[in-house]
């Protein structure tokens, strides 16, 4: 475990690889204002008991807007936890703070990629933000390296857990045998104790090279944060390739973008094509008779082409469509677009729901 100033720290899990951090606390990440970055000044380490197996570090963060107390129980392993408990006092209203905040990097991977002159195909400390919503859905979002600041709330009431992960496992998806992207861990954010209503915010942002992290993920809770009133929040950090929760449905195992259309034909309008791989769950036991149907929504533009047929390589099921970003009311432009997808028999979920975020490309004949 590594404390890296500010309030930035991280840890390794099994693979003895180091990747992402985590923060104390974020306030006003995102906006067009300058970030806040509160420091822990002051540490204080307990002296473990003889054949103890963890340690409990204590931390006090200052920043002109808050101060706190940390507390730190970590034991370390091939899944390293910690748990933490953080005791709040606002100096001041703060209107964007961000709790069990997380930061990481996205350059490139196998659903978007604007590194074309880099020799790697994917380039990423994390490949996806999953979360496990209050009413029990499990959520994939696929990260992206857009070309302008992207910033996504996910409304939720009392979640039971959010993380950066990397899921992609295959050095030869990365072929870098410098770092080894392979090796990096996820983290999750287990809340202790009722978190409430609030939501899970992710911001990304535009990054020229893999020195620079650019995805923030955190907890805003709803109730107003106010000078002088105690906020408690408490939660564990997991740290390794193994999270301990997991969804008993099919993960999303790959999404792949690129150009739409039927090969062979002319294309008499612009569309852009997503493949999203599932794998696990009930999908290899699922009979011929009862093939899954892929349940597709578009905040914008016309959904074309839809499949959803057994991929044997993994066991699973690629379900694949094409986008054309027109909008029936408004202006054609190239604002994002949010999509959504799971496969379904009978209308019961089999999948986990895969979320993106996709951006039209300008001056396109759609």
């Amino acid at each position: 475990t590594a404390f890296l100033g500010a309030s930035y720290f991280r840890a390794v899990g099994g693979e003895w690889q180091y990747g992402l951090s985590a923060r104390g606390l974020a306030i006003d990440s995102g906006l067009a204002t300058a970030e806040e970055f509160p420091r822990f000044t002051t540490f204080w380490l307990e002296r473990p008991a003889p054949g103890a197996d963890n340690l409990v570090v204590y931390a006090l963060l200052d920043s002109p807007s808050v101060a706190g107390a940390y507390r730190f129980d970590i034991r370390p392993g091939d899944t390293q936890i910690m748990e933490i408990d953080a005791a709040l006092y606002p100096r001041k209203t703060i209107t964007h703070l961000g709790i069990a905040p997380l930061t990481s990097m996205f350059r490139c991977g196998e659903n978007e990629c604007r590194a074309r002159n880099d020799w790697r195909a994917s380039i990423h400390d994390s490949d996806g933000l999953s979360m496990w919503r209050g009413n029990g859905e499990w959520v994939w979002r696929p990260l992206t390296d857009p070309a302008r600041l992207q910033y996504n709330v996910y409304q939720d009431d009392a979640p039971r857990g959010f993380g950066l992960l990397q899921r992609d496992r295959n050095f030869d998806h990365y072929q870098d045998d410098g770092v080894f992207y392979e090796r990096r861990p996820s983290l999750w954010v287990e809340p202790r104790g009722g978190w409430g209503k609030g939501s899970v915010q992710l911001i990304e942002l535009p990054t020229e090279d893999e020195t620079s992290d650019n995805i923030v993920a955190f907890w805003r809770p709803d109730t107003p944060v106010e000078a002088g009133k105690e906020l408690l929040f408490a939660y564990r950090l997991y740290w390794g390739a193994r999270m301990p929760f997991s969804p008993t449905l099919a993960q999303v195992a790959a999404t792949r973008t690129g150009e739409g259309g039927i090969v062979g034909q002319k294309h008499d309008h612009f569309s852009w094509r997503f493949v999203v791989d599932f794998a696990g769950g009930d999908l290899s036991m699922l009979g011929k008779d009862a093939p899954p149907k892929a349940v597709i929504s578009a905040s914008r533009g016309e959904v074309e082409l839809v499949s959803a047929r057994p991929l044997d390589a993994i066991r699973g099921y690629r379900a694949m469509f094409d986008l054309r970003p027109v909008s029936g009311t408004g202006p054609r432009n190239n604002e994002p677009i949010n999509l959504r997808l799971y496969l379904a028999v009978d209308g019961r979920a089999l999948t986990e729901t895969w979320l993106y975020q996709w951006i039209p490309p300008a001056n396109q004949a759609f």
